[in-house]
């Protein structure tokens, strides 16, 4: 290029700006400040566009590094010697200084971090306007590989950030979206400069962050897992300072927009992270109380499976789980607003998808159907905390919402059935207790659909599996015995095994009837209402007619069975008119014939007999 090129710089100026020496460039900067305020104090603007031009694309468009440092220098004194009047020509100036920062010489780099913080401290506040060009030219060197250009880039950051302080035009709604953007970063460093940011915006009364937390929470969830400890200790005080907020200010909280973020991240492999969710989420349900019923099924998926833990590093997590599902229980009551109709077979529990601002119902309103899913899911859990969690919330849905459970206890029903053979005593308990309430719901046993369907079920597992018959079978009979009525349970069992085709399991089934009859305490009342020959028992039913220990009348035939070796028997009975229960008491002889005898059963319990109750027809 010819000097009449450089104009209005000398061919001597510009050989001076781009030479290797830092005096040589600082000498050449300072003619071109001088030259600068002249074109200033005679109003010479078109000079001093020119001039620009030159230096921020004639000679910034050079591949010379040398050349690229002395432009940066032109620009720098440009600036200072413009003044205040630089803010006439700030776009010009920072957008060939941004554009070096991704150089590949490091000193450019470097230079560029410097050309930048001179310009804006001049400028100051008036760059605002150009905030979104300069934070990512900041983030992008505060991020360099090279210790020097991040040193250079710690020094421009603190100007930065005391212009957005003293500035009371900064547009903070605009922001968040690019510091968002950093916080999802990969590098350390890039984390650390987005994580101070936050920290410095939050320290702010006068740029509140509360209102757009939705958007930083997901990111700094995620730094939680950052293996840097300085990293993640950064975040977690400032995750803790923004609950700390929304406990005093929960009026400017959107709890709706955050709540499937922190279940996302309430079900994470990292023990921080989870801890965090979900201490976030116990928040929420007790700051926001009936508006988290949408996210009820989200939140039992996230907390539910957290009861299993057992080990002591992840203690906090378990017994804070079991916090958010005591305080989400509370929520479901006889005031809560009616569940919204099912959902599309295709559609996501609250909670699936993240970032979905909308629940699937109203706001309050529980989605029972998404909730009733979920519980069926996690019965399958392998710990019996969970199962037993699972269970309670089943039968609490059945004693707050009755009617509309019974709506979903086809799917519930299978479910609960095959927890009967689960290997602990309290998930067995509590599933029975969930099956009396449906075999109780909604009006009584005779009526429900549920009650002999269940005791079917209830024979075939017993069937299926000796073991569980000979470790369970008795234990499964005396909770029943307790929750439902121990005379009813009894008369439909006896009409169930009357239909029974596989005499040996029934054999079995009617001496473990008979050894909880005569002996088990939960049958006391039973066995004491048998011994009161005094007073009439309740008429039988069409079900308690089909059981040889009761007859209506003084000399009603009753046709017997035998189950041990399927021989028959057909006897006259002489009782009295009133309903007395017998049983037909079975021995055999010498030569393995049933040897038949017709025995009240106040007399057996009284004497302690052992004896066989068999059930048959009455003719």
């Amino acid at each position: 290029m010819s000097e009449r090129d450089y104009a209005p710089l000398s061919s001597a100026c510009v050989r001076g700006l781009c030479d290797k020496l830092y005096e040589k460039r600082k000498f050449a900067g300072v003619e071109i400040e001088k030259m600068v305020k002249d074109f200033n104090d005679a109003n010479n603007t078109s000079q001093i566009k020119k001039l620009i031009r030159v230096l921020g694309q004639d000679l910034m468009s050079s591949t010379n590094p040398n050349v690229k440092n002395g432009a940066l220098m032109g620009l720098s004194s440009v600036a200072v010697g413009l003044g205040k009047g630089c803010t006439a020509h700030l776009s010009e100036l920072l957008h060939p200084i941004a554009a070096c920062v991704s150089e590949g010489e490091s000193r450019v780099r470097y230079l560029a971090a410097e050309a930048l913080f001179n310009v804006l401290k001049i400028a100051r506040g008036a760059a605002l306007p150009h905030f979104p060009l300069v934070f990512d030219a900041l983030a992008r060197l505060a991020a360099d590989p090279e210790p020097q250009v991040r040193q250079g880039a710690e020094l421009l950051d603190r100007l930065v950030k005391d212009i957005v302080t003293e500035s009371g035009a900064f547009d903070v709604a605009a922001f968040v979206p690019l510091l968002r953007e950093r916080l999802y970063a990969r590098g350390a460093c890039a984390r650390q400069f987005a994580a101070a940011w936050v920290s410095a915006l939050d320290a702010l009364p006068a740029l509140p962050l509360l209102p757009h937390l939705r958007d930083l929470l997901d990111p700094m969830l995620q730094m939680l897992d950052e293996p840097h400890p300085e990293i993640r200790r950064m975040c977690e005080v400032q995750l803790n300072e923004f609950l700390r907020s929304i406990k005093k200010e929960p009026a400017q909280v959107d709890f709706q927009a955050m709540i499937n973020i922190l279940i996302t991240h309430a079900q994470s492999t990292e023990e921080l992270a989870q801890l965090t969710a979900i201490t976030w989420i116990k928040e929420f349900v007790e700051l926001a109380g009936a508006s988290m019923l949408p996210y009820a099924s989200g939140i039992l998926c996230a907390v539910l499976p957290c009861l299993a833990y057992s080990d002591d590093a992840r203690k906090s997590i378990r017994e804070t789980a079991a916090i958010v599902n005591f305080q989400l229980t509370k929520l479901v009551g006889p005031n809560t607003p009616e569940p919204c109709p099912p959902a599309p077979a295709d559609a996501p529990l609250e909670g699936d998808a993240l970032g979905d601002d909308e629940p699937l119902n109203k706001e309050g309103q529980l989605n029972l159907e998404a909730v009733v899913k979920v519980l069926t899911q996690m019965l399958h859990h392998s710990s019996v905390h969970t199962k037993v969690a699972v269970l309670d919330w089943i039968l609490h849905l059945y004693n707050k919402l009755p009617s509309e459970m019974y709506a979903q206890t086809e799917a519930v029903f299978g479910s609960v059935v095959g927890s009967l053979t689960d290997a602990a005593d309290d998930v067995v308990r509590r599933a029975l207790a969930v099956l009396a309430e449906i075999c109780s719901c909604p009006g009584d046993l005779e009526s429900s659909p549920y009650y002999y369907k269940f005791l079917q079920a209830l024979l075939r597992l017993l069937a299926a599996d000796e073991n569980l018959l000979e470790d369970r079978g008795a234990f499964i009979i005396r909770q029943l015995c307790v929750l439902l009525s121990a005379e009813d349970i009894y008369s439909a069992l006896s009409a169930i095994l009357v239909q029974e085709k596989n005499l040996r399991f029934a054999a079995t089934m009617v001496d473990v009837l008979s050894t909880l009859l005569l002996t088990a305490a939960e049958l006391y009342h039973l066995r004491l209402q048998l011994r009161r020959m005094d007073k009439p028992v309740s008429p039988p039913s069409r079900a308690r007619r089909r059981c040889c220990a009761g007859c209506t009348a003084a000399g009603a035939t009753v046709r017997c069975r035998c189950w041990r070796c399927a021989c028959s028997r057909t006897t006259t009975r002489t009782a009295t008119a009133l309903y007395i229960p017998c049983i037909l008491f079975v021995s055999r002889d010498n030569n393995s014939r049933c040897e038949w005898k017709a025995t009240p059963v106040h007399s057996l319990v009284s004497n302690k007999l052992p004896v066989t109750l068999l059930i048959g027809d009455i003719s």
